[in-house]
Protein backbone atom coordinates (compact mmCIF):
# COMPACT_ATOMS: atom_id res chain seq x y z
CA UNK A 1 0.00 0.00 0.00
CA UNK A 2 1.39 3.32 -1.09
CA UNK A 3 2.06 6.13 1.70
CA UNK A 4 -0.79 7.59 3.13
CA UNK A 5 -0.64 11.66 2.78
CA UNK A 6 -3.19 13.90 4.49
CA UNK A 7 -3.95 17.05 3.15
CA UNK A 8 -6.87 20.20 3.94
CA UNK A 9 -10.43 19.27 4.99
CA UNK A 10 -12.16 18.42 2.16
CA UNK A 11 -14.41 21.49 0.86
CA UNK A 12 -11.14 23.60 1.59
CA UNK A 13 -10.67 25.87 -1.28
CA UNK A 14 -7.10 24.19 -2.60
CA UNK A 15 -8.82 20.87 -2.50
CA UNK A 16 -11.62 21.90 -4.95
CA UNK A 17 -8.95 23.61 -7.34
CA UNK A 18 -7.06 20.28 -7.68
CA UNK A 19 -10.65 18.09 -7.96
CA UNK A 20 -11.09 14.33 -7.25
CA UNK A 21 -7.80 13.23 -8.04
CA UNK A 22 -5.15 11.93 -4.73
CA UNK A 23 -2.55 14.82 -3.84
CA UNK A 24 0.68 15.10 -4.62
CA UNK A 25 2.92 15.22 -1.21
CA UNK A 26 5.36 18.09 -1.12
CA UNK A 27 8.85 16.68 -0.88
CA UNK A 28 12.46 18.05 -0.14
CA UNK A 29 12.88 18.45 -3.43
CA UNK A 30 9.63 20.19 -4.16
CA UNK A 31 10.49 22.38 -1.73
CA UNK A 32 14.21 23.17 -2.88
CA UNK A 33 12.25 24.41 -5.92
CA UNK A 34 9.48 26.61 -4.48
CA UNK A 35 12.64 28.33 -2.50
CA UNK A 36 14.41 28.78 -5.25
CA UNK A 37 11.62 31.42 -6.98
CA UNK A 38 9.65 32.25 -3.89
CA UNK A 39 8.22 35.24 -5.88
CA UNK A 40 5.99 32.54 -7.79
CA UNK A 41 2.71 32.51 -6.54
CA UNK A 42 1.71 30.47 -9.41
CA UNK A 43 3.93 27.17 -7.99
CA UNK A 44 2.79 28.17 -4.71
CA UNK A 45 -0.66 27.63 -5.23
CA UNK A 46 -0.18 24.45 -7.15
CA UNK A 47 2.35 22.89 -5.07
CA UNK A 48 -0.16 23.20 -1.86
CA UNK A 49 -2.82 22.11 -3.69
CA UNK A 50 -1.09 18.92 -4.58
CA UNK A 51 -1.18 19.01 -8.42
CA UNK A 52 0.67 16.93 -10.98
CA UNK A 53 2.20 19.99 -12.44
CA UNK A 54 3.76 17.08 -15.30
CA UNK A 55 0.50 15.93 -15.90
CA UNK A 56 -0.86 19.63 -15.87
CA UNK A 57 1.43 21.01 -18.31
CA UNK A 58 1.15 18.08 -20.65
CA UNK A 59 -3.07 18.68 -20.63
CA UNK A 60 -2.04 22.16 -21.49
CA UNK A 61 -0.07 21.40 -24.53
CA UNK A 62 3.50 22.23 -22.65
CA UNK A 63 4.84 18.32 -21.49
CA UNK A 64 8.22 18.74 -19.60
CA UNK A 65 12.01 17.60 -20.77
CA UNK A 66 13.00 16.76 -18.09
CA UNK A 67 13.06 14.49 -15.37
CA UNK A 68 14.87 11.37 -14.25
CA UNK A 69 14.80 8.36 -16.55
CA UNK A 70 14.10 5.34 -15.30
CA UNK A 71 17.35 3.54 -15.56
CA UNK A 72 18.82 6.58 -13.07
CA UNK A 73 15.43 5.40 -10.93
CA UNK A 74 16.30 1.46 -10.80
CA UNK A 75 19.35 2.33 -10.39
CA UNK A 76 19.18 4.69 -7.56
CA UNK A 77 16.34 2.03 -5.75
CA UNK A 78 19.04 -0.40 -6.38
CA UNK A 79 21.83 1.63 -4.45
CA UNK A 80 19.75 2.33 -1.67
CA UNK A 81 18.82 -1.28 -1.35
CA UNK A 82 22.75 -1.92 -1.18
CA UNK A 83 23.06 0.51 1.55
CA UNK A 84 20.61 -0.83 3.88
CA UNK A 85 21.13 -4.99 3.15
CA UNK A 86 22.32 -5.98 6.49
CA UNK A 87 20.45 -3.77 8.49
CA UNK A 88 22.00 -0.84 6.97
CA UNK A 89 25.78 -2.52 7.62
CA UNK A 90 27.37 -0.20 4.84
CA UNK A 91 25.97 3.36 6.75
CA UNK A 92 27.24 2.16 9.89
CA UNK A 93 30.57 1.29 8.38
CA UNK A 94 31.01 5.04 6.82
CA UNK A 95 29.64 5.92 10.20
CA UNK A 96 32.87 4.40 11.71
CA UNK A 97 35.15 5.85 8.76
CA UNK A 98 33.82 9.47 8.72
CA UNK A 99 32.82 10.23 12.47
CA UNK A 100 35.36 7.64 14.39
CA UNK A 101 32.10 5.79 15.80
CA UNK A 102 32.74 3.07 17.88
CA UNK A 103 29.64 1.28 16.41
CA UNK A 104 29.90 -2.03 15.13
CA UNK A 105 26.22 -2.45 15.01
CA UNK A 106 23.14 -1.04 15.60
CA UNK A 107 19.07 -1.67 15.55
CA UNK A 108 16.66 -0.80 12.16
CA UNK A 109 13.81 1.12 13.00
CA UNK A 110 11.82 0.97 9.76
CA UNK A 111 9.52 3.85 9.50
CA UNK A 112 7.97 2.89 5.95
CA UNK A 113 4.85 1.66 8.24
CA UNK A 114 4.01 1.44 11.89
CA UNK A 115 1.54 -1.65 12.69
CA UNK A 116 0.97 -1.68 9.08
CA UNK A 117 -0.17 1.83 9.13
CA UNK A 118 1.40 3.63 6.03
CA UNK A 119 -0.46 7.27 7.00
CA UNK A 120 2.75 9.76 7.11
CA UNK A 121 0.83 11.05 10.36
CA UNK A 122 1.08 7.73 12.43
CA UNK A 123 4.91 7.94 10.80
CA UNK A 124 5.50 11.10 12.25
CA UNK A 125 3.79 10.44 15.61
CA UNK A 126 6.63 7.34 15.93
CA UNK A 127 9.13 9.33 14.46
CA UNK A 128 9.11 11.91 17.55
CA UNK A 129 8.60 8.94 19.78
CA UNK A 130 11.69 7.86 19.24
CA UNK A 131 13.42 10.88 18.51
CA UNK A 132 12.18 12.00 22.23
CA UNK A 133 13.35 8.54 23.58
CA UNK A 134 17.29 8.35 21.67
CA UNK A 135 17.16 12.65 22.13
CA UNK A 136 16.72 12.36 25.88
CA UNK A 137 19.41 10.35 27.09
CA UNK A 138 19.58 6.95 25.89
CA UNK A 139 22.65 5.42 24.78
CA UNK A 140 20.41 3.27 22.60
CA UNK A 141 21.92 2.80 18.87
CA UNK A 142 19.13 3.25 16.90
CA UNK A 143 18.83 3.87 12.69
CA UNK A 144 15.83 5.41 11.98
CA UNK A 145 14.95 4.44 8.52
CA UNK A 146 12.40 6.33 6.12
CA UNK A 147 11.85 9.02 9.47
CA UNK A 148 8.99 11.28 8.47
CA UNK A 149 9.12 14.96 9.61
CA UNK A 150 6.75 17.77 9.21
CA UNK A 151 7.81 21.46 7.89
CA UNK A 152 5.38 24.31 7.17
CA UNK A 153 5.32 25.56 3.62
CA UNK A 154 3.60 28.61 2.76
CA UNK A 155 0.46 27.92 4.94
CA UNK A 156 0.78 24.08 4.36
CA UNK A 157 2.63 20.66 6.22
CA UNK A 158 5.00 18.96 4.47
CA UNK A 159 5.29 15.61 5.66
CA UNK A 160 9.15 14.96 4.66
CA UNK A 161 11.09 11.64 3.93
CA UNK A 162 15.11 11.74 4.25
CA UNK A 163 16.66 8.58 3.56
CA UNK A 164 17.40 7.41 7.41
CA UNK A 165 18.40 9.43 10.57
CA UNK A 166 21.27 8.20 12.71
CA UNK A 167 21.16 7.94 16.56
CA UNK A 168 23.09 10.16 18.45
CA UNK A 169 27.23 9.89 17.37
CA UNK A 170 29.61 12.02 19.45
CA UNK A 171 26.21 13.65 20.68
CA UNK A 172 25.06 14.28 17.19
CA UNK A 173 22.12 13.07 15.19
CA UNK A 174 23.10 12.91 11.24
CA UNK A 175 20.69 12.96 8.22
CA UNK A 176 21.86 10.39 5.61
CA UNK A 177 21.00 10.88 1.98
CA UNK A 178 21.64 7.80 -0.51
CA UNK A 179 21.86 8.97 -4.40
CA UNK A 180 23.16 7.13 -7.32
CA UNK A 181 25.76 9.33 -9.00
CA UNK A 182 29.23 8.39 -8.57
CA UNK A 183 32.31 9.84 -6.24
CA UNK A 184 34.96 9.21 -8.26
CA UNK A 185 38.67 9.94 -6.59
CA UNK A 186 36.44 10.91 -3.85
CA UNK A 187 35.02 14.12 -6.19
CA UNK A 188 31.29 13.81 -7.05
CA UNK A 189 29.49 16.01 -9.73
CA UNK A 190 29.25 19.59 -7.98
CA UNK A 191 25.93 20.42 -9.32
CA UNK A 192 24.86 17.39 -8.10
CA UNK A 193 26.36 17.74 -4.85
CA UNK A 194 24.42 21.10 -4.17
CA UNK A 195 21.28 20.45 -5.36
CA UNK A 196 21.32 16.90 -2.47
CA UNK A 197 22.98 19.61 -0.10
CA UNK A 198 19.65 21.94 -0.55
CA UNK A 199 17.38 18.72 -0.60
CA UNK A 200 19.27 17.49 2.89
CA UNK A 201 18.53 21.27 4.45
CA UNK A 202 15.08 21.29 4.28
CA UNK A 203 14.91 17.79 6.48
CA UNK A 204 17.44 19.13 8.95
CA UNK A 205 15.43 22.27 9.28
CA UNK A 206 12.69 19.97 9.88
CA UNK A 207 14.52 17.74 12.04
CA UNK A 208 14.88 21.21 14.23
CA UNK A 209 11.36 22.09 14.29
CA UNK A 210 10.32 18.55 15.29
CA UNK A 211 13.30 19.19 18.64
CA UNK A 212 11.79 22.52 19.26
CA UNK A 213 8.06 20.59 19.15
CA UNK A 214 9.04 17.88 21.57
CA UNK A 215 11.33 20.27 23.99
CA UNK A 216 14.39 19.01 22.83
CA UNK A 217 18.00 20.92 22.17
CA UNK A 218 18.08 21.54 18.83
CA UNK A 219 21.98 21.34 19.83
CA UNK A 220 22.02 17.60 19.37
CA UNK A 221 21.98 18.20 15.70
CA UNK A 222 24.31 18.36 13.32
CA UNK A 223 25.16 21.01 10.76
CA UNK A 224 26.14 18.38 8.07
CA UNK A 225 24.67 15.40 6.57
CA UNK A 226 25.98 12.40 5.19
CA UNK A 227 25.79 11.72 1.51
CA UNK A 228 26.06 8.20 0.26
CA UNK A 229 27.24 7.58 -3.54
CA UNK A 230 28.86 5.04 -5.72
CA UNK A 231 32.47 4.92 -5.28
CA UNK A 232 34.74 5.48 -8.37
CA UNK A 233 33.06 2.93 -10.92
CA UNK A 234 31.60 0.58 -8.22
CA UNK A 235 28.41 0.06 -6.35
CA UNK A 236 30.87 -0.13 -3.53
CA UNK A 237 29.07 2.80 -0.75
CA UNK A 238 31.23 5.62 -0.32
CA UNK A 239 29.99 8.29 2.68
CA UNK A 240 31.20 12.18 2.77
CA UNK A 241 30.18 14.73 5.44
CA UNK A 242 28.47 17.94 3.66
CA UNK A 243 28.28 20.90 5.51
CA UNK A 244 24.95 22.38 5.36
CA UNK A 245 25.03 25.79 7.35
CA UNK A 246 25.28 27.94 4.54
CA UNK A 247 21.72 26.23 2.45
CA UNK A 248 20.44 26.50 6.20
CA UNK A 249 20.56 30.07 6.61
CA UNK A 250 19.28 30.37 2.70
CA UNK A 251 16.22 28.00 3.44
CA UNK A 252 15.59 29.93 6.54
CA UNK A 253 15.14 32.83 4.89
CA UNK A 254 13.46 31.99 1.53
CA UNK A 255 10.67 30.31 3.86
CA UNK A 256 9.66 33.53 5.21
CA UNK A 257 9.16 35.47 1.99
CA UNK A 258 7.00 32.97 1.01
CA UNK A 259 3.27 33.73 0.83
CA UNK A 260 -0.07 31.04 2.22
CA UNK A 261 -0.70 29.59 -0.98
CA UNK A 262 -4.44 29.21 0.74
CA UNK A 263 -4.41 33.15 0.65
CA UNK A 264 -3.62 33.25 -2.93
CA UNK A 265 -6.01 30.29 -4.11
CA UNK A 266 -8.81 32.59 -2.43
CA UNK A 267 -7.90 35.47 -4.81
CA UNK A 268 -8.94 33.18 -7.92
CA UNK A 269 -12.34 33.55 -9.43
CA UNK A 270 -14.95 31.32 -8.13
CA UNK A 271 -15.26 29.47 -11.76
CA UNK A 272 -11.45 28.42 -11.69
CA UNK A 273 -10.10 24.87 -11.34
CA UNK A 274 -7.20 23.14 -11.66
CA UNK A 275 -8.20 19.53 -11.96
CA UNK A 276 -6.29 17.65 -14.78
CA UNK A 277 -9.11 16.29 -15.86
CA UNK A 278 -11.00 19.05 -17.38
CA UNK A 279 -10.73 20.69 -20.89
CA UNK A 280 -7.37 22.79 -21.73
CA UNK A 281 -9.12 25.78 -22.39
CA UNK A 282 -10.91 25.81 -18.17
CA UNK A 283 -6.76 25.05 -17.31
CA UNK A 284 -4.98 27.61 -18.92
CA UNK A 285 -7.40 30.14 -17.90
CA UNK A 286 -6.71 29.10 -14.66
CA UNK A 287 -3.40 28.83 -14.42
CA UNK A 288 -3.43 32.27 -16.28
CA UNK A 289 -5.06 33.78 -13.02
CA UNK A 290 -2.34 32.59 -11.25
CA UNK A 291 1.13 35.22 -11.30
CA UNK A 292 4.00 33.56 -12.16
CA UNK A 293 7.29 34.77 -12.11
CA UNK A 294 9.73 33.11 -14.51
CA UNK A 295 12.99 33.00 -15.26
CA UNK A 296 15.43 31.02 -17.61
CA UNK A 297 16.74 29.02 -14.83
CA UNK A 298 12.92 27.59 -14.20
CA UNK A 299 13.37 25.37 -17.32
CA UNK A 300 16.04 23.20 -14.92
CA UNK A 301 13.45 22.71 -12.34
CA UNK A 302 10.00 23.09 -12.77
CA UNK A 303 7.51 21.50 -15.25
CA UNK A 304 5.56 24.35 -15.57
CA UNK A 305 8.48 26.43 -16.78
CA UNK A 306 7.81 25.70 -20.93
CA UNK A 307 4.31 27.32 -20.27
CA UNK A 308 5.41 29.73 -18.26
CA UNK A 309 8.23 30.90 -20.98
CA UNK A 310 5.63 30.94 -23.86
CA UNK A 311 3.70 33.09 -21.53
CA UNK A 312 6.14 35.44 -20.92
CA UNK A 313 7.48 35.22 -24.57
CA UNK A 314 3.85 36.81 -25.61
CA UNK A 315 3.35 39.69 -23.47
CA UNK A 316 6.98 40.47 -23.77
CA UNK A 317 7.65 40.26 -20.30
CA UNK A 318 11.44 41.14 -19.44
CA UNK A 319 11.56 37.73 -17.13
CA UNK A 320 12.22 35.98 -20.20
CA UNK A 321 15.54 37.26 -20.55
CA UNK A 322 16.26 36.77 -16.76
CA UNK A 323 16.36 38.24 -12.97
CA UNK A 324 19.04 40.83 -14.18
CA UNK A 325 17.17 42.30 -17.02
CA UNK A 326 13.55 42.14 -15.21
CA UNK A 327 15.13 43.90 -11.82
CA UNK A 328 16.88 46.56 -14.26
CA UNK A 329 13.75 47.38 -15.66
CA UNK A 330 11.32 47.76 -11.94
CA UNK A 331 7.77 48.81 -13.17
CA UNK A 332 8.05 48.40 -16.71
CA UNK A 333 5.80 44.91 -17.79
CA UNK A 334 6.83 44.49 -21.31
CA UNK A 335 10.07 44.99 -23.18
CA UNK A 336 8.22 46.43 -25.92
CA UNK A 337 6.72 48.80 -23.52
CA UNK A 338 10.70 49.77 -23.00
CA UNK A 339 12.02 50.12 -26.45
CA UNK A 340 8.95 52.73 -26.49
CA UNK A 341 10.16 54.61 -23.87
CA UNK A 342 13.58 54.48 -25.65
CA UNK A 343 12.34 55.46 -28.72
CA UNK A 344 10.55 58.19 -27.14
CA UNK A 345 7.22 56.77 -28.74
CA UNK A 346 5.17 56.69 -24.82
CA UNK A 347 5.76 59.12 -22.00
CA UNK A 348 7.18 56.65 -18.63
CA UNK A 349 5.29 57.75 -15.52
CA UNK A 350 6.61 58.30 -12.17
CA UNK A 351 6.94 54.87 -11.77
CA UNK A 352 8.86 53.91 -14.71
CA UNK A 353 10.69 57.08 -14.89
CA UNK A 354 14.27 56.07 -12.91
CA UNK A 355 14.21 52.81 -14.69
CA UNK A 356 13.88 55.02 -18.09
CA UNK A 357 16.74 57.30 -16.95
CA UNK A 358 19.12 54.01 -17.01
CA UNK A 359 18.04 53.00 -20.07
CA UNK A 360 18.56 56.15 -21.39
CA UNK A 361 22.17 56.05 -20.25
CA UNK A 362 22.98 52.40 -21.03
CA UNK A 363 21.64 53.33 -24.89
CA UNK A 364 23.81 56.61 -24.88
CA UNK A 365 26.97 54.04 -23.84
CA UNK A 366 26.14 51.61 -26.23
CA UNK A 367 25.91 53.90 -29.20
CA UNK A 368 29.43 55.90 -27.96
CA UNK A 369 31.27 52.41 -27.51
CA UNK A 370 29.90 51.76 -31.25
CA UNK A 371 30.99 55.55 -32.56
CA UNK A 372 27.32 56.18 -33.28
CA UNK A 373 27.50 58.99 -31.16
CA UNK A 374 30.37 61.96 -30.52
Amino acid sequence: MPPQYPFEPSGGRLAELRGPRPPQPYTARKITALTANPACSRRAVLDAAGIDKALLAQRMGHEPRFGQSPFAIAREQAFEALVKWGGYAELIRLLREQLDAPVEEAAVADLNEVGGDTSVVRRAGETHRLLKHLASGSDARLILDRPVLTLEVAGQTAYLEPHALTHRVGGKFYVAEIRSFPAIDGQANPAAVAQTAKQAAVSVLALHHAFEALGLDPGQIAHEFLLICPKDFSNRPYGRLVDLRQELDALRFQLTRLRRADQLALGLPPSATLDTDREETELTASVGALDASYTPDCLSFCEMARYCRDEATECASPTRLGSAVRNALPGIDSTRTALGYLGGVHEPGPAEAAAVVQLRAAERLRRLRRGDVA
